[in-house]
Protein backbone atom coordinates (compact mmCIF):
# COMPACT_ATOMS: atom_id res chain seq x y z
CA UNK A 1 0.00 0.00 0.00
CA UNK A 2 1.61 3.08 -1.48
CA UNK A 3 0.83 6.22 0.93
CA UNK A 4 1.93 9.68 1.29
CA UNK A 5 3.40 11.18 4.25
CA UNK A 6 2.41 15.00 4.08
CA UNK A 7 4.28 16.43 7.10
CA UNK A 8 7.60 14.36 5.76
CA UNK A 9 6.93 15.10 2.07
CA UNK A 10 7.98 11.38 1.51
CA UNK A 11 6.08 8.74 0.07
CA UNK A 12 5.53 4.89 1.99
CA UNK A 13 5.09 1.38 0.78
CA UNK A 14 4.72 -1.18 3.60
CA UNK A 15 4.04 -4.58 2.33
CA UNK A 16 5.33 -8.22 3.09
CA UNK A 17 6.51 -11.51 1.29
CA UNK A 18 5.72 -14.73 2.28
CA UNK A 19 7.97 -18.23 2.58
CA UNK A 20 10.99 -17.03 1.44
CA UNK A 21 13.14 -19.36 2.82
CA UNK A 22 16.43 -17.11 3.88
CA UNK A 23 19.81 -18.84 4.13
CA UNK A 24 21.87 -15.88 5.41
CA UNK A 25 20.09 -13.02 6.42
CA UNK A 26 23.07 -10.74 6.27
CA UNK A 27 23.37 -10.96 2.86
CA UNK A 28 19.29 -11.28 1.84
CA UNK A 29 19.47 -7.55 3.05
CA UNK A 30 22.48 -6.60 1.37
CA UNK A 31 21.36 -8.01 -1.86
CA UNK A 32 17.93 -6.53 -1.68
CA UNK A 33 19.84 -2.90 -0.97
CA UNK A 34 22.24 -2.66 -3.86
CA UNK A 35 19.93 -1.55 -6.39
CA UNK A 36 18.14 1.32 -4.47
CA UNK A 37 18.25 4.70 -5.44
CA UNK A 38 20.18 7.00 -3.25
CA UNK A 39 16.86 8.58 -2.34
CA UNK A 40 15.24 5.83 -0.75
CA UNK A 41 15.10 3.69 1.98
CA UNK A 42 14.13 0.33 2.62
CA UNK A 43 13.95 -1.95 6.32
CA UNK A 44 12.85 -5.63 6.74
CA UNK A 45 11.66 -6.79 9.91
CA UNK A 46 10.30 -10.45 10.44
CA UNK A 47 6.96 -10.36 10.02
CA UNK A 48 5.87 -12.49 12.99
CA UNK A 49 6.39 -9.32 15.16
CA UNK A 50 4.56 -6.96 13.26
CA UNK A 51 1.53 -5.83 14.32
CA UNK A 52 -0.42 -4.89 11.17
CA UNK A 53 0.32 -1.77 8.91
CA UNK A 54 -0.11 0.13 11.11
CA UNK A 55 2.77 -1.20 13.34
CA UNK A 56 4.99 -0.46 10.57
CA UNK A 57 3.10 3.01 9.61
CA UNK A 58 3.88 4.66 13.17
CA UNK A 59 7.56 3.44 13.49
CA UNK A 60 8.04 5.24 10.08
CA UNK A 61 6.32 8.43 11.41
CA UNK A 62 8.35 8.37 14.10
CA UNK A 63 11.59 7.66 12.45
CA UNK A 64 10.93 10.79 10.18
CA UNK A 65 10.02 12.94 12.77
CA UNK A 66 12.90 12.12 14.86
CA UNK A 67 15.20 13.23 12.05
CA UNK A 68 13.08 16.33 11.41
CA UNK A 69 13.73 17.16 14.94
CA UNK A 70 17.48 15.95 14.72
CA UNK A 71 16.70 13.44 17.67
CA UNK A 72 17.38 10.48 15.68
CA UNK A 73 19.74 7.95 17.57
CA UNK A 74 21.08 6.29 14.21
CA UNK A 75 22.20 7.68 11.09
CA UNK A 76 19.48 6.48 8.74
CA UNK A 77 16.25 6.70 8.17
CA UNK A 78 15.68 3.12 7.62
CA UNK A 79 17.58 1.96 10.98
CA UNK A 80 15.78 4.58 12.90
CA UNK A 81 12.12 2.79 11.90
CA UNK A 82 13.51 -0.62 13.09
CA UNK A 83 14.26 1.25 16.37
CA UNK A 84 11.07 2.54 16.77
CA UNK A 85 9.26 -0.62 15.62
CA UNK A 86 11.09 -2.75 17.83
CA UNK A 87 10.39 -0.44 21.15
CA UNK A 88 14.46 -0.69 21.63
CA UNK A 89 16.64 2.04 21.64
CA UNK A 90 20.15 0.17 21.35
CA UNK A 91 20.58 -0.92 17.52
CA UNK A 92 21.93 -4.01 17.72
CA UNK A 93 18.99 -5.01 20.08
CA UNK A 94 16.29 -3.69 17.53
CA UNK A 95 18.06 -5.59 15.03
CA UNK A 96 17.85 -9.24 17.10
CA UNK A 97 14.67 -8.20 17.92
CA UNK A 98 12.69 -7.39 14.49
CA UNK A 99 15.16 -8.04 12.36
CA UNK A 100 14.97 -10.33 9.47
CA UNK A 101 16.37 -13.95 10.49
CA UNK A 102 17.26 -17.30 8.34
CA UNK A 103 13.59 -18.58 10.54
CA UNK A 104 11.88 -15.37 9.21
CA UNK A 105 9.74 -17.44 6.30
CA UNK A 106 7.62 -14.17 6.12
CA UNK A 107 9.37 -10.81 5.79
CA UNK A 108 7.72 -7.69 6.05
CA UNK A 109 9.18 -4.86 4.24
CA UNK A 110 9.08 -0.96 4.44
CA UNK A 111 10.33 1.03 1.77
CA UNK A 112 10.98 5.04 2.05
CA UNK A 113 11.58 7.77 -0.65
CA UNK A 114 11.51 11.06 -2.16
CA UNK A 115 9.20 10.14 -5.02
CA UNK A 116 6.52 7.53 -6.18
CA UNK A 117 7.99 6.21 -8.59
CA UNK A 118 11.05 5.61 -6.83
CA UNK A 119 9.57 3.56 -4.00
CA UNK A 120 7.22 1.75 -7.02
CA UNK A 121 11.32 0.95 -8.61
CA UNK A 122 12.48 -0.48 -5.24
CA UNK A 123 9.64 -2.41 -4.80
CA UNK A 124 10.00 -4.30 -8.19
CA UNK A 125 13.50 -4.72 -7.65
CA UNK A 126 13.09 -6.32 -4.13
CA UNK A 127 10.38 -8.21 -5.46
CA UNK A 128 12.94 -9.77 -8.38
CA UNK A 129 15.36 -9.87 -5.88
CA UNK A 130 13.29 -12.40 -3.56
CA UNK A 131 11.97 -14.26 -6.38
CA UNK A 132 7.96 -13.59 -5.07
CA UNK A 133 5.36 -11.17 -5.27
CA UNK A 134 4.41 -8.85 -2.45
CA UNK A 135 1.99 -10.36 0.06
CA UNK A 136 0.09 -8.19 2.41
CA UNK A 137 -1.28 -10.66 4.38
CA UNK A 138 1.85 -11.25 6.08
CA UNK A 139 1.31 -8.24 7.95
CA UNK A 140 -1.96 -9.36 9.02
CA UNK A 141 -2.75 -10.60 12.99
CA UNK A 142 -2.75 -14.45 13.28
CA UNK A 143 -3.95 -16.39 16.05
CA UNK A 144 -0.47 -17.70 15.74
CA UNK A 145 0.98 -14.20 16.31
CA UNK A 146 -0.77 -12.52 18.88
CA UNK A 147 1.31 -14.84 22.12
CA UNK A 148 4.28 -14.17 19.74
CA UNK A 149 3.39 -10.09 19.52
CA UNK A 150 2.43 -10.16 23.15
CA UNK A 151 5.78 -12.21 25.08
CA UNK A 152 7.69 -9.87 22.65
CA UNK A 153 6.45 -6.61 23.67
CA UNK A 154 5.84 -7.56 27.34
CA UNK A 155 2.00 -7.10 26.51
CA UNK A 156 0.41 -7.79 29.79
CA UNK A 157 -3.32 -9.51 30.80
CA UNK A 158 -3.85 -6.13 32.59
CA UNK A 159 -3.29 -3.87 29.65
CA UNK A 160 -5.34 -5.92 26.92
CA UNK A 161 -8.09 -6.22 29.08
CA UNK A 162 -7.83 -2.25 30.21
CA UNK A 163 -7.67 -1.56 26.42
CA UNK A 164 -10.24 -4.22 25.04
CA UNK A 165 -12.80 -2.10 26.88
CA UNK A 166 -12.87 -0.03 24.28
CA UNK A 167 -11.65 -2.59 21.52
CA UNK A 168 -12.00 -5.36 19.70
CA UNK A 169 -8.89 -7.82 20.67
CA UNK A 170 -6.60 -7.28 17.72
CA UNK A 171 -6.88 -3.62 17.65
CA UNK A 172 -6.01 -3.68 21.54
CA UNK A 173 -3.20 -5.83 20.44
CA UNK A 174 -2.15 -2.97 17.84
CA UNK A 175 -2.87 -0.04 20.08
CA UNK A 176 -0.55 -1.26 22.82
CA UNK A 177 2.40 -1.64 20.19
CA UNK A 178 2.09 1.46 18.90
CA UNK A 179 2.05 2.58 22.40
CA UNK A 180 5.62 0.79 22.99
CA UNK A 181 6.15 2.06 19.57
CA UNK A 182 5.52 6.28 20.94
CA UNK A 183 7.29 5.39 24.21
CA UNK A 184 10.76 4.99 22.80
CA UNK A 185 12.10 8.53 22.84
CA UNK A 186 11.13 8.39 26.60
CA UNK A 187 13.03 5.64 27.31
CA UNK A 188 16.56 6.38 29.18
Amino acid sequence: MLKYIEEAGKYLEITGFRNLGIDDSEEFVKATRKALPENAWVQFFDAGLVATWQHLYFAVLNALLAFKNECNVSKSVAMETMLYASAQRQIQKAIDFMGVKCASADVAVVIIGECAESVKVVLSEVSKCVGEEPDDSVLEISQDKVGVIREAFGITDVELEAVLEKNNGEDALVDLVIERVALLPTQL
